[in-house]
């Protein structure tokens, strides 16, 4: 199995589960409605009116963009595409696979020489067409695209000191580092290795940046460098991970937990992301986070769970996936945000306390500020589906994240299984695991147990199991068709402490956010893919009445079943109640809520019932909530 599933090659370090090769792994239920309404939307029909991705881009032979835009579209049109087994989002994805088969030099080299307004023979597009080709190699089994492959990094390896990497592609080196594994890993030539230690001695030196960091701040404008943007930093968590396969020191492993921490206690938002609008923004919940690091940190947490198999990356990601990803996106996905705001009471045209960006950039629309998302968002919820199920050493198969889905892959001795998984989780507790085969079979199925499930408990063939958090429970036995493991994850809510002692509530992997009312305002573009303002309709500056160490009593948990659109303010399956007050002196500061009031902090603003849903449904919201001081006892007479 290991051969089949490619778990490494020596002499790079063997990862510690396999990614299952593209159409493995099938969504289901909401899932699958959410990769369908994403077809329906803006990845299903962008190119048709978005003139970037038109006929007339460089790299179908025009004379437009020709840089990241094509090749970003690709890498998530193509899984998707697959993924849906959609005869017409596969006819898109194959003109962008043929266009850039045919669009290599003698050299070897991939694209256009120049982009407008480019340095020449810039490699940042051509890693990206890496990563979207193997992808469809794998779909489908295309012999060109290997021999493809190799011919560019030929072309890298007989110019590259004489053209060396710069700028976008000396950062985000590790991401060609990733397709060099993936090579050397099939064709077994060691000058991809070799390559690989020349891309790292060439490549910016983030294993240092993040063990030396040095950004514990909100930085000015003149302060923004390449090191400090917020797209570089998400694609390079998975650097150190990456490089540790071919290193094998144990110091580039530790790392990328390193790296996550840093950028938690300097920059982090509640929703497992950290802030950059479009650089490091500090961890005030009215600052921004891109869009395309949501989808580029969840690519990293993917990659680095198959390399390093430590569950706690895919309670990250899923975290991400379930908040931050949803919540940048109009209900329908057809506009998406550039910026997203933890705390986001107003989405308007106006200037904010960005970093760097413009006043455009938290409106909900094609092409907010800058049209890099407007090319990339498509993998995130694809990728994601493609990462549930990973296969494992002992040759069985992990559920490294949840969702309703179905996988089928082999197992030990090759026999082939396929395991169902029903569930309405994240939003419900208890997943359901059912076993199709054409006969019994012996191989153990790994289920992780989220840090956060305390009492998680299994049930398989009758017989109860109580699970510890934060690891992978292995069940090795011998199963037959129609067997069932139900796996009960209970979601109690919890408190976190955030920025200036504010309080997030959370339950599960969501995080839970207060609901606002909305007014949709047009201001822009063409219907269904305008650009929009949303305005409150409600009151937003709550905080929160409660005791975070004794949540039972102050917290009601109401559920309803999942709908055709979960992510959407009227669609939340899960609502949270909770008892609130007004705190008058919080305002609006240039166009977002204001600097939070320090917790605890008094209001005698009368009690109300605050209704939360999980951060993904929002458009507006409030996440990190001063907390309510308790009255002041009197103290009676003096005797």
């Amino acid at each position: 199995m290991s051969a089949a599933y490619l778990f490494g090659r020596a002499p790079l370090a063997p990862r510690a589960l396999a990614p299952l090769p593209l159409g493995s792994i099938r969504a289901e239920g909401w899932l699958l409605g959410q990769l369908r309404l994403q077809a329906a939307s803006l990845t299903g029909h962008l190119d048709e009116f978005w003139p970037d991705l038109g006929p007339d881009n460089l790299w179908l032979g025009g004379t437009r963009e020709g840089w990241e835009r094509g090749p970003y579209y690709a890498d998530g049109l193509i899984p998707l595409a697959y993924l849906l087994a959609d005869d017409r989002l596969q006819a898109k994805a194959r003109r962008w696979v043929e266009a850039l088969l045919r669009f290599q030099d003698d050299t070897g080299w991939i694209g256009p020489v120049q982009a407008p307004g480019r340095r020449p023979y810039d490699a940042w597009p051509a890693m990206i067409v890496l990563k979207g080709l193997t992808q469809y190699q794998e779909a489908t089994g295309d012999d060109r695209v290997i021999p493809y492959l190799i011919r560019f990094c030929g072309y890298l390896r007989d110019y590259l000191d004489e053209r060396p990497l710069f700028d976008w592609g000396a950062s985000r080196w590790g991401d060609l580092a990733l397709s060099l594994c993936w090579l050397y890993e099939r064709t077994g030539e060691a000058w991809l290795l070799e390559l690989m230690d020349r891309a790292h001695q060439q490549g910016y030196d983030w294993i240092a940046h993040f063990r030396d960091f040095a950004f514990t701040r909100k930085l000015a404008a003149e302060e923004c460098v390449m090191h400090t943007h917020v797209v570089n930093n998400a694609m390079a968590v998975k650097t150190p991970g990456v490089w540790y396969r071919r290193s094998l020191a144990e110091s580039d492993r530790q790392a990328v937990a390193l790296a996550l921490a840093n950028l938690d206690r300097y920059h982090g938002q509640a929703t497992g992301v950290f802030s950059g609008d479009e650089h490091y923004a500090g961890r005030d919940p009215s600052q921004g986070t891109e869009l395309c690091a949501v989808v580029e940190l969840m690519f990293s947490l993917e990659c680095l769970l198959s390399i390093l198999g430590e569950p706690a990356l895919a309670d990250r990601l899923e975290k991400i996936a379930y908040n931050a990803l949803p919540a940048a996106f109009s209900p329908d996905m057809w506009a998406h945000q550039y910026d997203q705001q933890a705390n986001q009471v107003l989405c308007t045209r106006a200037p904010r306390q960005w970093t760097n960006n413009g006043p455009d950039s938290n409106l909900f629309g094609l092409e907010p500020n800058y049209g890099c998302c407007t090319a990339n968002l498509h993998q995130g919820w694809p990728k994601l589906v493609a990462h549930l199920w990973l296969a494992t050493p002992d040759e069985g198969l992990a559920a490294a994240a949840y969702g309703p889905c179905r996988v089928t892959a082999r197992v030990r001795g090759g026999q082939v299984v396929t395991v169902v998984d029903e569930t309405d989780y994240p939003f419900g507790e208890t997943i359901r695991f059912r076993v199709e085969a054409a006969a019994p079979l012996a191989f153990p199925l790994w289920l992780r147990v989220p840090a956060w499930a305390e009492e998680a408990s299994l049930r398989v063939g009758g017989a109860p199991a109580v699970l510890a958090p934060g690891t992978f429970h292995v069940i090795e036995r011998t199963w037959s068709p129609g067997d069932v493991v139900e796996l009960h994850l209970p979601m109690a809510v919890r408190a976190a402490r955030r920025y200036r002692e504010a309080l997030t509530l959370e339950r599960g992997p969501l995080v839970y956010a207060l609901k606002i009312g909305e007014e949709w305002r047009q201001i822009g573009g063409e219907l269904p893919h305008g650009d929009w303002e949303v305005y409150p309709t409600t009151p937003w500056n709550y905080g929160l009445c409660l005791d975070p160490d004794h949540l039972g009593a102050s917290v009601e948990v109401r559920t309803r079943p999942v709908g055709e659109v979960p992510f959407s303010p009227d669609g939340a399956p899960v609502e949270l109640r909770v008892l609130g007050r007004r705190v008058p002196e919080w305002t609006l500061w240039e166009n977002s809520a204001g600097p939070l009031p320090p917790s605890p902090v008094a209001s005698s603003a009368p009690e109300e019932t605050l209704t939360l849903i999980p951060y993904g449904c929002t458009n507006l919201r409030v996440t990190e909530f001063p907390q309510i001081a308790p009255p002041r006892q009197g103290r009676g007479d003096r005797p």
